[in-house]
């Protein structure tokens, strides 16, 4: 059994700087996971810029996208509220909190669910950035 360096007790070290060093601390059928969560999520949302925050992989396109991480029992994916919110008869079947949805390790990713909450956060933040610049021009 291995611990994930994002949570469980373990720190994860200061060092890690891209997402590539962050999946390549974990064991190759993890890693296999991880790349491939990550691929969705590129694929939904090609002008987003990686980049680690809050220790984990993170998309970021006019504000944080989406994360993920990997735990010891489950891949943890966290699209904000508002992406939980909208999917929320879809992620019925695994374990979520306000902001988060635990997909289990010893199951297939549902990356087409990925995929779809990924896009709506897109819109979704290229919407409220829009509105900022909006607001702006106003005052």
């Amino acid at each position: 059994m291995w611990i994930s360096r994002t949570g469980e007790g373990v720190t994860m070290k200061d060092s890690i700087a891209t997402i590539d060093e962050y999946i390549a601390g974990f064991p190759e059928d993890i890693q296999k996971k991880l790349q491939e969560i990550r691929a969705t999520i590129k694929s939904a949302a090609p002008d987003a810029q990686e980049k680690i925050s809050y220790q984990m992989p993170t998309f970021y396109l006019e504000g944080n996208l989406v994360h993920f991480a990997a735990h010891t029992s489950h891949i943890g994916f966290y699209p904000a509220p508002s992406g939980i919110e909208a999917f929320k008869n879809e992620l019925a079947a695994y374990k979520n909190s306000k902001g988060a949805v635990q997909f289990p390790i010893n199951e297939p990713l549902p990356l087409d669910l990925i995929r779809r909450i990924t896009k709506y956060r897109v819109v979704e933040n290229l919407k409220r950035a829009e509105e900022k610049t909006i607001k702006k021009k106003v005052l």
